[in-house]
């Protein structure tokens, strides 16, 4: 038998619910994070792995043209992969630097090019015939001295044009060196960028060099590494080949069988009549071409299987020779 409750027991049952529901409501206190909004987008895991496969390449390129321009060992690493603004990558830049930009065609954009002051002066001896050993006090570069230097940004365009040629046809067209009042134009200052920064060991001497992109060009460059790794990396399941092969198997495929040919004189081609007799260079007792889509495959005899004309395989053409005839 069930038991009726009076109202005292349903007004406590309720208030019990109430306090329960309240209880659930007031968890732990909501922690409120700070979002910096320019750190979004960061590099992915593996875009970081895509620009750093096709950065590690430049690099050893570069090692070997820069050592057979200033003939010396010459030895260059990829030492970071980041993305910050150019507000940020100037503020890392020391006092005394080389600074020059790059025009990028066909996309009409500037990228920089960094590369330590310490390291600037080694290589400019060598270029003038130098040992390249000697220590230098740190000074401002001399206009020859700049003009040397820009042989090298030479170098390192060509090089970055080559490695990137694969995933981007762009073109890096050297500009003047940038001073201080001039860096900050180069690109806007709140712009993120593609920042990568080598470590370069020349003789004696170490030091770092750095290629800065802005987004537009860093952006497109993601885009097209990302598509190409990935599908690099792809492999077809089971199935999915079983699915191609079934597919390829019931594809059709133009055979016919086709006489040698044989040059004529345009006296000869003028003086053909029907029911003239045109000899070939070919015996009938000899097999004929058999093509498959156009290519010789098989070498076969034309024969007759009741009212209808057939050929008779006689034996298969390896890929090498039919494709050599073909």
């Amino acid at each position: 038998m069930s038991k009726i409750l009076d109202q005292n027991e349903i007004d406590a049952l309720f208030s019990k619910a109430q306090a329960s529901r309240n209880a659930a409501g007031s968890g732990a206190p909501k922690r409120v994070v700070p979002c910096d909004l320019r750190r979004a987008n960061q590099l992915t895991e593996d875009q970081i792995v895509s620009v750093t496969k096709l950065h590690e390449s430049f690099a050893s390129l570069l090692s070997s043209s820069l050592g057979a321009h200033l003939r010396v060992a010459f030895e260059m690493n990829l030492a970071s992969v980041e993305q910050m603004t150019y507000k940020e990558f100037l503020s890392r830049l020391p006092d005394l630097t080389y600074l020059a930009s790059l025009r990028v065609m066909p996309i009409d954009a500037r990228a920089a090019i960094q590369i330590d002051i310490g390291l600037a002066y080694p290589i400019i001896d060598l270029v003038l015939g130098g040992s390249g050993a000697g220590t230098i006090d740190a000074r401002e570069l001399t206009e020859i001295e700049e003009q040397v230097l820009e042989t090298i940004v030479w170098v390192v365009a060509q090089a970055l044009q080559t490695s990137w040629a694969p995933a981007l046809d762009l073109a890096f067209q050297c500009e003047q060196r940038q001073r201080s009042i001039q860096m900050a134009s180069t690109m806007l200052l709140e712009e993120r960028t593609l920042c990568l920064r080598f470590d370069m060991r020349l003789a004696e001497v170490n030091g770092t060099l750095s290629l800065v992109f802005p987004a537009v060009i860093s952006n497109v460059l993601l885009r097209k590494l990302s598509a190409r790794w990935s599908y690099s990396d792809r492999l077809p399941s089971r199935d999915s080949r079983r699915h191609v092969r079934e597919r390829l198997q019931e594809s059709r495929f133009m055979a016919d069988l086709s006489l040698p040919g044989s040059r004529l004189s345009i006296r000869q081609f003028i003086n053909l009549e029907p029911g003239q007799v045109l000899m070939l260079p070919k015996s009938s007792r000899e097999p004929i071409h058999l093509n498959i889509a156009g290519q010789p495959m098989f070498l076969a005899y034309p024969v007759r299987q009741g009212a209808r004309r057939s050929a008779r395989i006689e034996k298969r053409l390896s890929i090498a020779s039919s494709t050599k005839k073909g």
